[in-house]
């Protein structure tokens, strides 16, 4: 069995790396394929969790499971809030491949999927990036966003003044005085927060922007009103994942702010060209990534490879 731990993953690939290869998963997700059971948490206690993540590419890909502690103090400690290993298997044999470093693996095809779906759905001009959150995702996402888009001008905003400075003064960057100010003429807008009460209303969204919301995984997470369901064009990785686990989602209907034939279109639908992506230049787009076991597995089947190629990572013999 392979291990590979952060440093080994980051020296193998970047964000850029993992962006075709997701995109490929994401068509198999929406074509039904891959089995992806839902990410389950066990409380802990504390605000701390256990979350599982297990998947199936479908035919002779890969399966396995990422295991992660969620321990939102993590921070403070100098550590991430996600924190756990990936875990792949041999279709073949049924053995175990390769243990992965999770926090590092979930960071990268995070931002690699954002960069998908900001590469079908903003506008090709987009120029001006609004980061909401300083955090473990902020950083890979600006990344992500240059990857796709002529991105001139970065702002970020967070709650906490000294951490958003701190941050804009690292990556050379404006620090936005207020969440409006951050937003005022964005082209693309990210949120990486942890919030659990929503922030982000729909009137908030700039004509022609598109937004990728990334914090809320699960349905206690909140970062957006439920006015953006139907007030955007809205879109996301898998449907099952977003109508049981999205917060915003699961309140606009409980309000009946959409019809009960609503539905979100999946990434890997727009990437099959089965439904449309952006239709206007002055339309408001969403992505509202959930993030899916096949995401990790793809990454991983990527990172294994060229680890394998490369002599990288210690070999552990498993029998």
């Amino acid at each position: 069995m392979l291990v590979l731990n952060g440093d080994d993953i980051r020296r193998l690939v970047t964000i850029a790396d993992l962006i075709e290869p997701i995109a490929a998963a994401m068509v198999g997700v929406s074509r039904r394929q891959a089995q992806l059971p839902l990410r389950q948490a066990i409380p802990l206690g504390g605000g701390d969790k256990f979350g599982v993540m297990p998947g199936a590419l479908g035919g002779d890909a890969t399966y396995g499971a990422k295991l992660l502690s969620l321990f939102p103090g993590n921070p403070d400690r100098g550590l991430s809030s996600h924190a756990g290993l990936m875990l792949v298997f041999d279709r073949e044999t049924g053995l175990p491949k390769a243990c992965l470093d999770a926090s590092v693996l979930t960071a990268l095809r995070t931002a690699a999927a954002s960069a998908v779906a900001t590469r079908l759905l903003a506008r090709p001009d987009a120029r001006r990036l609004a980061i909401v959150g300083a955090g473990e995702e902020a950083e890979g996402h600006i990344t992500a966003m240059r990857a796709v888009r002529p991105i001139e001008h970065v702002a970020v905003w967070s709650r906490n003044r000294d951490k958003t400075e701190a941050f804009a003064r690292k990556l050379g960057i404006e620090a936005a005085p207020t969440l409006a100010t951050a937003l005022v003429d964005a082209d693309i807008i990210c949120t990486t927060t942890s919030a659990t009460e929503a922030f982000l209303s729909a009137e908030m969204v700039p004509a022609g922007a598109h937004l990728n919301a990334i914090g809320g995984s699960m349905p206690y997470l909140r970062e957006l009103q439920p006015d953006c369901v139907p007030a955007l064009g809205f879109f996301t990785d898998y449907r099952p994942s977003l109508e049981a686990q999205a917060g915003e989602v699961i309140d606009a209907r409980a309000a009946g702010l959409v019809s009960a034939d609503w539905q979100a279109t999946e990434i890997g639908e727009v990437i099959a060209g089965t439904y449309p992506g952006r239709t206007s230049d002055a339309q408001r787009t969403i992505y509202r990534s959930l993030g899916v076991a096949a995401q990790d597995l793809a990454a991983a089947d990527f990172i294994v490879g060229r680890a394998v190629e490369r002599k990288c990572g210690v070999d552990v013999a498993w029998n």
